[in-house]
């Protein structure tokens, strides 16, 4: 690529018959030089601003590929922890029926044995009545008896 400085420091050779005439070469070209140096400036920046930003993009790139990763690992940590809680739950849920149903055949247990233990007390109080209620008849008897004589 040709710099300003090329363009200002171009020599032509001088020529005596119908040659251009070298003041006014040397102002054009003086012209095309600032023009051109001007351009020249405005490229490098121009090249500047779009390395930069090809950077800046870059790194955009790089930082979004970050979020995504981060948004990732925040997904399945959120699921992990929801399992995680689920799991517990559905744990101590099955406990607590575990420990309703042992309390229960516990209960019940205690039940049947009190059932039990009422319908001996009851056979023996029948028991014992009827024992009684003979006894008081025999009693009642040997009175007549004892009245008659």
């Amino acid at each position: 690529m040709i710099t300003p400085l090329d363009i200002e420091n171009k020599k032509f050779q001088k020529q005596m018959m119908n040659g251009y005439n070298v003041d006014e070469v040397d102002d054009f070209l003086d012209e095309i030089t600032v023009d051109y140096e001007k351009l020249y400036k405005e490229n490098t920046e121009l090249r500047e601003q779009v390395e930069k930003s090809r950077k800046d993009v870059e790194q955009y790139k790089n930082i979004e590929s970050t979020l995504q990763n981060t948004l990732v690992m925040a997904q399945k940590t959120a699921d992990d922890i929801k399992k995680s809680a689920q799991e517990e739950a559905d744990n101590i849920l099955r406990n607590a029926r575990e420990k309703v149903q042992t309390s229960l055949d516990e209960i019940t247990k205690e039940s049947e044995t009190r059932k039990r233990e009422f319908l001996e007390t009851k056979k023996q109080f029948d028991i014992y009545k009827a024992k009684m209620e003979a006894l008081l008849i025999s009693q009642l008897e040997l009175l007549k008896d004892m009245k008659e004589d």
